[in-house]
């Protein structure tokens, strides 16, 4: 008879073997979460996603330098989003339904000095009630937007959903989107606008060839907008693409407006879905993470040195007092509040949300392109009204990450050494009386919204 094999000593102890799972099992956690490019543990994903980089920058570029950090973590997401092919399959549906028209509004024709003509606020105030469709609405592009041939074409093509984002005055940093479906690069445009200036930075980093009249970087159609037939201030020339996004891509159903201090993390078929179809909503946007009313807006950019003309400011906001605009309350539901974060705006291209987007813009060339001090008056004053989705600032940070704008160093140079000079930026004028005082007595148009909203009016 052979002798029986005896189980390792090692093996004996159960509180042994227990401790060496547990060593196994943490170094493989430990090393999965440190290779998994969401550092979460067992996270799938609902589609097929484009792991590989969309394009490669040179070293010097620093696309994601300077990061704005978030407490959220990324491993839980406070949205829902549906199965990556269902959706696929849904939104090609509905752009190729050919019974929903997205542009049902006619707009004015003529020529002006400026893109919306520079109307008085007595001559945009009958615009904002819209149920007669032969009415013409002043929608920008009374001048026309100097772009290539060959750029509008393809534009016009763009027939489903489109992202778009503009740097102007190379203030940021293209970024290329992130988690994309294998799909969706076949089914999204993605155009960017850039100004001359924005132009030489790309050129001098070797990202584009200058004398090359199509320009694309990873998933980015980039679009070349000559400066001078622009507003002076870049800011404003940022807002056309922005606010005039259904006027640019007249045959697109869907659009994301990005910001291009964000970089978009989520695929964007998942968040129209999610945050705009699902809804049935003619835009989503983000609250603000501070702000409830549009005055404090107003103070915090006055505060901040958001805008230079803090006297303008005063102005505006007292136009919009005089004029029917009012601090939030549970009145205004469902709207949850009157301050937005405009970074990022999803939009179904309809009636409602053209003519919320064609009367906003017309705000903002009447007095700056700080599109949140406009926002509520024109949503709470317009007629038909808009049904917006104003998420949670979670799910903002959920799906985007934002970024620094560009370091603007000494002589306007934003960090790309390439010796341009950019527009000074203009010294803040202070305002003369108190938002609630004119002339020492208390007779401003905007006492009775402050005393709301301070809450002491009896």
């Amino acid at each position: 008879m052979g002798k029986a094999r005896s189980t390792p000593l090692l093996f004996q102890s159960k509180l042994v073997c227990f401790s060496l799972l547990y060593l196994f099992t943490s170094l493989f956690l430990a090393l999965y979460t440190s290779l998994s490019q969401t550092k979460c543990l067992f996270r799938s994903s609902p589609f097929d996603p484009i792991q590989a980089p969309l394009f490669s920058y040179p070293s010097t570029y620093g696309e994601h330098k300077y990061a704005i950090p978030t407490h959220r973590t990324s491993c839980s997401s406070p949205v829902y989003f549906s199965e990556y092919w269902m959706v696929l399959k849904e939104i090609q549906n509905l752009c190729k339904n050919s019974s929903w028209s997205p542009s049902v509004l006619r707009y004015l024709q003529g020529k002006a000095e400026t893109f919306a003509g520079n109307l008085s606020t007595q001559a945009r105030i009958p615009y904002f009630v819209h149920y007669n469709e032969s009415t013409e609405i002043p929608c920008g592009f009374l001048k026309k937007f100097p772009i290539s041939d060959s750029d509008r074409t393809a534009m016009e093509n763009c027939k489903g959903v489109v992202v778009v984002s503009a740097i102007f005055n190379d203030h940021d940093k293209i970024r290329q989107p992130r988690g994309l479906g294998s799909e969706t690069l076949d089914n999204v445009c993605f155009f960017l606008f850039i100004d001359d200036v924005t132009l030489k930075g790309l050129d001098y980093h070797r990202l584009i060839p200058r004398k090359s009249q199509n320009f694309k970087i990873g998933a980015w159609r980039v679009v070349k907008v000559l400066s001078k037939k622009l507003y002076e201030n870049p800011a404003m020339n940022g807002v056309i693409p922005k606010y005039l996004v259904h006027r640019l891509f007249p045959n697109s159903k869907f659009s994301i407006w990005i910001d291009a201090k964000l970089q978009l993390v989520v695929d964007p078929l998942l968040l129209i879905h999610s945050l705009v179809v699902s809804d049935n909503a003619d835009m989503a946007i983000s609250k603000h993470p501070y702000y409830v009313h549009t005055m404090e807006e107003a103070m915090a950019t006055a505060r901040w040195q958001k805008w230079s003309d803090v006297d303008g400011l005063k102005r505006q906001m007292e136009t919009y007092c005089e004029n029917g605009l009012l601090p939030w309350t549970p009145s205004k539901l469902p709207y949850p509040s009157d301050v937005p974060d405009s970074a990022l705006i999803l939009r179904k291209h309809g009636l409602r949300s053209n003519l919320f987007s064609c009367l906003l813009f017309n705000e903002l060339e009447a007095f700056n392109p700080r599109d949140q001090l406009a926002f509520a008056y024109v949503r709470d004053l317009m007629s038909p009204r808009l049904k917006i989705n104003m998420f949670e600032v979670e799910v903002f940070e959920q799906i985007v990450v934002e970024y620094r704008h560009n370091i603007k160093r000494e002589g306007g140079d934003s960090g790309s050494q390439m010796g341009s000079k950019a527009p000074k930026t203009q010294k803040t004028k202070r305002a003369s009386p108190d938002l609630l005082y004119v002339n020492g007595s208390c007779c401003s148009k905007c006492q009775k919204y402050l005393l709301e909203m301070w809450g002491e009016e009896r």
